[in-house]
């Protein structure tokens, strides 16, 4: 039996191949049950730059959130303004000022076959590479 938790199974499945090398058949179990070999990257960035579209519309085509801005969920729920509010409900909570960050320092996400276009979309909706330095002033 198994002791640690399943996603951490689930990634050393994915970048380890344990428990299925060898296994044929339990590779092919695991996909008959909907496991995916490539984990979740590219829905992560799927949402990361959905709500940078969101983010840099709203802010005149600049895309420089606080590294603690979060998608935030309507102030009050089910109201009249929910057909309104820019942000879909599955990007709630998405911690973007963190992601983004993560994308300057670290190149999150700008990785592999894709990292070019993931690079001009980010230009595209006016990324700031290399924000100024200190603390932001309040407006």
């Amino acid at each position: 039996m198994v002791s640690e938790p399943i996603s951490g199974v689930g990634t050393a499945v994915r970048q380890k191949q344990l428990y299925v090398k060898g296994h044929p058949l339990r590779q092919q179990a695991l996909e008959e049950i909907g496991f995916r070999w490539s984990g979740n990257a590219t829905l992560g960035w799927l949402d990361v730059v959905h709500a940078a579209a969101i983010y840099s519309q709203m802010h005149g085509r600049v895309l420089n959130p606080p590294l603690q801005f979060v998608v935030p969920s309507p102030p009050t729920p089910d109201s009249e303004l929910d057909d309104l509010w820019p942000w879909p409900e599955r990007l709630w909570g998405l911690k973007l000022g963190q992601r983004l960050k993560d994308v300057r320092v670290k190149g999150a996400y700008l990785k592999g076959p894709d990292a070019n276009i993931r690079k001009a979309q980010l230009d595209n909706l006016g990324f700031v590479w290399t924000p100024k330095r200190g603390r932001r002033r309040r407006s």
